[in-house]
């Protein structure tokens, strides 16, 4: 199993930049997708970005694609959400996840590790 861990939330104003990590244990990190979700209060979790196996694939929601860029690190175990342009509707609980098997990548359902999630409030 694969433990995960974010950190580097905050709160901010808008315009500002974060960049949330996420530390994974194990030593099989590389064969998962991982995948940054969000969930706003009183709102469902709804997908920010994904990064595939080699680092070269990502997909991104049309709210942040041009804002927000997700890496990886597999030597250190790390997976990365560099957010900038920050804006209000961005403040959430933001959740780092992953998978291991084919599914439909902006599904919750679809991943098999979590974690407790990093706060991050974005002030007008």
């Amino acid at each position: 199993q694969v433990q995960l861990v974010e950190s580097g939330g905050g709160l901010v104003q808008a315009g500002d930049s974060l960049r949330l990590s996420c530390a994974a244990s194990g030593r099989t990190f590389s064969s998962y997708v991982m995948a940054w979700f969000r969930q706003a209060p009183g709102k469902e979790r709804e997908f920010v970005a994904q990064i595939r196996w080699s680092g070269g694939s990502t997909d991104y929601a049309d709210s942040v694609k041009d804002r927000f860029t997700i890496s990886r690190d597999n030597a250190k175990n790390m997976v990365y959400l560099q957010m900038n342009s920050l804006k209000p509707e961005d403040t959430a609980v933001y959740y780092c996840a992953a998978r291991s098997r084919s599914a439909v990548y902006y599904s919750p359902m679809s991943y098999d590790y979590w974690g407790q999630g990093t706060q991050v409030t974005v002030s007008s």
